[in-house]
């Protein structure tokens, strides 16, 4: 089994780290008693790779993102493990793109009636992005100083689990309010914009450049809570 690194990230990012079973939706990340994060999703697929496996086909499924869906180990395991025709191909099919409308529509979720309520929730999302990029960021004091520790895999799962959602909600939030926040109080709006959607295309299809976090944006959001 020999899943891309790019199959990987567009599934687990598309999935918010969430299992995609309908009646679970499981978080598929973790905190160990040392204190360290680590993933407990699995890449299920929904055609097996083996014609005899679990939904099995003549010549067998690939291991790309169409063949792919996410779930906790215990959904993975009932799902393989149902008798024949329990779990068909076109129901894991079915739970995958209604669980990635789901996890879109999260940026939906939310009407305010004031310039203040959206500037509190864009700033407390912000507030978590930060959070996670100052303790395991590439340019953090844990990552830096101790190259072997695990703070490469955290971030790498808090970028698709929070991060992406978090850019999502915030650009949907900000959109969908501009009646009340007009452009002249956050300018930096559209850079931020940029900046999120090139991130996100950077976790799937890895490329050299792209634009960076506005800092002048949360200063514009701040100056909005005072």
């Amino acid at each position: 089994m020999a899943f891309l690194a790019k199959d990987t990230k567009l599934l687990w990012g598309r999935a918010a780290g969430i299992c995609s079973n309908p009646e679970c939706r499981a978080k598929l990340t973790a905190t160990g008693a040392d204190g360290k994060s680590f993933l407990t999703g699995e890449m299920a697929h929904q055609i097996a790779q083996s014609p005899d496996g679990p939904r099995g086909t003549d010549g067998g499924g690939d291991d790309t993102y169409d063949n792919l869906i996410l779930l906790c180990p215990t959904c993975h395991r009932t799902i393989d493990k149902a008798p024949e025709g329990t779990f068909s191909v076109e129901a894991l099919r079915n739970w995958k793109k209604s669980h990635e409308e789901w996890v879109d529509g999260w940026a939906a979720e939310g009407k305010y009636s004031t310039a203040l309520e959206v500037a509190q929730e864009v700033q407390r999302l912000l507030l978590e992005n930060r959070t996670h990029f100052e303790e395991y960021g590439p340019r953090s004091k844990t990552a830096t100083e101790n190259p072997a520790s695990t703070a490469q895999a955290i971030w790498q799962a808090r970028k698709l689990d929070t991060l992406l959602p978090n850019n999502r909600r915030i650009i949907s939030l900000m959109e969908r309010h501009s009646r009340l926040i007009p452009v002249s109080a956050a300018p930096s709006f559209p850079r931020f914009k940029m900046h999120a959607e090139a991130f996100e295309g950077n976790q799937y299809d890895r490329v050299e450049d792209y634009p960076l976090f506005p800092e002048k944006f949360s200063e514009e959001i701040e100056g909005m809570t005072r």
